[in-house]
């Protein structure tokens, strides 16, 4: 394979993670926090797979002037926030089952590798939907979490 034809594959595969299309979520509230520009973004994500649970996540967005300060152009803060509730009936669909669980939301925080993602994990034994709020990362991974807990009512349809 030739350098021009390398180079073309790596700019389309760059083009594709670049522009892939995030999780849908609807912004509920922002709250400037300084004169820069920064700003904590509030966002509802619905779970996809389980009607009736939402989750509120908040997480900060880097505003212009910061950005100019600091440099790291097209980067934003792992930091995130994560509670969510019973909203409605809760109907258990299928979901997976097993302790790695499953990406229902995902959240583009740097230009191509850094990503805000919730995972949701099936505590079968304890009845209860669990929500990590968690970056994914190419290098150091994260250690900033936060988690959120839906004990799922026996009542609850679907069950």
């Amino acid at each position: 394979m030739t350098i021009q034809a390398m180079l073309r594959t790596s700019l389309a595969i760059l083009a594709i993670v670049a522009f892939t299309p995030e999780t849908s979520a609807e912004e509920v509230g922002e709250v400037g926090v300084d004169w820069l520009g920064n700003d904590l973004i509030i966002e509802a994500v619905d779970d996809p797979k389980v009607p009736g649970v939402t989750c509120h996540i908040a997480y900060f967005e880097r505003g212009l002037i910061d950005r100019l300060q600091k440099g790291n152009w097209f980067e934003d803060p792992s930091n995130s926030a994560i509670d969510c509730r019973q909203t409605a009936p809760i109907t258990l669909g299928e979901i997976e089952r097993d302790e790695g669980g499953e990406e229902i939301y995902t959240n583009r925080r740097s230009l191509i590798w850094k990503k805000l993602v919730i995972t949701r994990v099936y505590d079968e034994k304890r009845n209860t939907l669990i929500y990590l709020a968690h970056s994914r990362q190419v290098q150091d991974g994260s250690a900033k979490i936060s988690i959120s807990t839906v004990p799922l009512n026996p009542l609850s349809a679907g069950q």
